[in-house]
């Protein structure tokens, strides 16, 4: 019994070393765990960022998506019973159940989606935490929408009213009002992350509401723009480009999960991963956000308009200027 209770405490202490300091293979085991199907974008955009590492070979990828909160921590246990090096997933609804999943199995890195983020929410030595931090490019798309409303009334669709998109609207208008003081808005939550029908619909209600402007957070509010004849701005995703958006969307706010998910293994293969919060690597100085292309909107935006957005890009870039972060509920201004 002393040689078996002795084996088992040397297999714990050489886990423990495997986050600070142990060299992995060329090639490590990650897992992907969703709480949405995967054509919801948010969800696309961590699934596309892994799928690309496993196709230059540099990781084994497995994944689940359409996991719900209540069945969550199972799943992330069983993974994390697998095998796994690394787990990447959100865990918005159950965060502390998390990290103590995180508690119990020290050799394996975790990057989760989190209310955390922004917060000082890593945890422990091998929690780490994001979010979409893509406030910047939101504030350049408000300066373009500020300055081509003809009726002053631009209207938002978003899923939930929780940081990650309340932050997202208040740069929006922020850019906005900076070209527009007179500009007004109409917000509405959908409560849901995938429900385009309902989009749709709350997007029609602020059309008859008098916008001409459509912020698209979720999908199938660029249909209801195109039935409608106005113009929208994306979110996430290029949806100009995927999602039937041409001649519709004028640019949209790109979130690049890429630097985030490489940096993250490239700490698991080396060893020096360690628990932080990836706030920055989701913004625009790290590559983790952009503005998309104006595609045929090119010469329909007002010269000295496309020259503000260029310079306040450099200024971001560069550290000159700083895009107010602002997670509480924004509400309708009229």
């Amino acid at each position: 019994m002393k040689i078996g209770r002795f084996s088992n405490l040397l297999i714990i202490t050489l886990c423990s070393f495997l986050l600070s300091g142990q060299v992995l293979a060329a090639k490590i085991k990650v897992a992907g765990i969703y709480t949405q199907p995967l054509q919801q974008k948010w969800d696309a955009r961590l699934h596309l960022a892994l799928q690309a590492q496993a196709d230059a070979g540099e990781i084994d990828y497995v994944y689940s998506e359409k996991v719900s909160n209540t069945d969550y921590v199972r799943v992330l246990r069983e993974y994390s019973e697998s095998g796994v090096h690394l787990v990447v997933g959100e865990a918005f609804g159950i965060s502390a159940e998390a990290r103590k999943v995180s508690d119990d199995y020290p050799e394996i890195a975790y990057l989760m989606g989190d209310p955390g983020s922004g917060y000082g929410g890593e945890h422990g030595s091998n929690f780490s935490v994001f979010d979409n931090y893509i406030h910047e490019p939101c504030y350049l798309m408000g300066v373009i929408a500020g300055g081509m409303t003809k009726s002053n009334k631009i209207g938002m669709v978003g899923g939930y009213p929780i940081g990650e998109v309340n932050r997202l609207f208040h740069a929006f208008m922020a850019g906005a009002r900076s070209v527009n003081p007179d500009v007004e808005f109409k917000v509405s939550f959908l409560g849901s992350w995938y429900d385009p029908p309902k989009a749709k619909e709350a997007a029609f209600a602020q059309i008859e509401a008098g916008v001409d402007v459509l912020y698209a957070e979720r999908a199938g509010v660029v249909d209801a723009a195109r039935e409608r004849n106005i113009i929208a701005f994306g979110n996430v995703n290029d949806m100009n480009k995927e999602e039937n958006g041409t001649g519709v969307v004028v640019t949209s706010a790109l979130w690049h999960m890429e630097n985030a998910i490489n940096h993250a293994i490239s700490g698991v293969k080396t060893g020096t991963y360690v628990a932080e919060d990836y706030k920055e690597w989701t913004m625009m100085q790290k590559g983790g956000a952009s503005l998309a292309p104006y595609y045929e909107f090119e010469d329909k935006i007002a010269a000295d308009v496309k020259a503000k957005v260029a310079a306040i890009s450099s200024d971001i870039m560069s550290g000159n200027f700083t895009v107010v972060v602002n997670d509480d509920e924004p509400k309708s201004t009229y």
